[in-house]
């Protein structure tokens, strides 16, 4: 059925270890294919080998600022997300994910039901617009509208597209951050961008609360962060399906005892 095992590249940030090992745990208890290939995109590792060397600053001793457009970004995994087609070797399917998320249901769906053809890639269309009384997001850091936000945090690589021949580690590692979010790569062609339904990236503070989420995405930090609190009463739920799941891990791993 597939050329290659499923693959799934999760953005890491050492900030939110714990919200990248619960993700892990949430799509591994949750799929009914059971040998995916999990990938943690590590900034530092990419950086090791040469294939990711953006260069930026910090201000404040917290926020980051990138050199090449001179825009605050928040995560380590801001720009690495785009490296996906070049590490699967422009072919095969996978998905993208932010560590910030809570899988609640059959990832294989997303490569059963959405991977077409004609799409470079596939994502939820989100509306999303920043309230004016939400400045910061995740630890502080600096919430910024721009088109086509969050687009890029849950996405379905059909990285053997042409299209996707054009985005190199070159541009990664130069093009401004909007050029990649907005994905300018894929051009003006019809269809470029395949939508996948909104329950797959659930936003918090954002997303219908009558859409029953298969992925919750935490996106104004998470329970993982002790000053972060839900922005509506309905993400309680979600809220204490991860802590169940984290204290799951922590018992596993013996890390404390109970």
């Amino acid at each position: 059925m597939y050329e290659r095992l499923p693959t799934i590249y999760i953005g890491y940030d050492e900030r939110e270890d714990i919200a990248f090992e619960v993700l892990v745990e949430s799509i591994k208890s949750t799929s009914s294919f059971k040998n995916l290939n999990i990938i943690k995109l590590n900034q530092s590792a990419l950086r090791a080998i040469g294939l990711y060397r953006r260069a930026y600053k910090t201000i404040d001793n917290k926020q980051k600022i990138d050199l090449s457009d001179g825009l605050p970004f928040s995560t380590d995994f801001s720009f690495t997300r785009f490296l996906v087609p070049h590490l699967n070797q422009y072919e095969g399917l996978a998905i993208y994910m932010d560590c910030d998320m809570l899988v609640r249901s059959d990832i294989m769906e997303v490569f059963e039901k959405y991977a077409e053809a004609q799409y470079a890639v596939s994502c939820i269309w989100h509306d999303y617009v920043v309230s004016d009384n939400v400045t910061f997001k995740m630890d502080q850091q600096i919430q910024q509208n721009y088109s086509k936000k969050n687009w890029s945090s849950f996405m379905l690589w059909n990285c053997g597209h042409p299209a996707n021949a054009n985005l190199t580690p070159d541009d990664v590692n130069t093009k401004p951050g909007r050029w990649l979010h907005n994905f300018e790569w894929i051009g003006e062609t019809i269809n470029p961008i395949g939508n996948i339904h909104e329950e797959w990236n659930w936003l918090d503070g954002h997303s219908n609360s009558e859409i029953e989420a298969k992925n919750v995405h935490f996106t104004t930090g998470g329970p993982w962060f002790s000053s972060w609190t839900p922005l509506t009463t309905n993400e309680n739920e979600y809220v204490d399906e991860w802590k169940a799941l984290r204290d799951k891990i922590i018992i596993d791993e013996g890390l404390v005892n109970v």
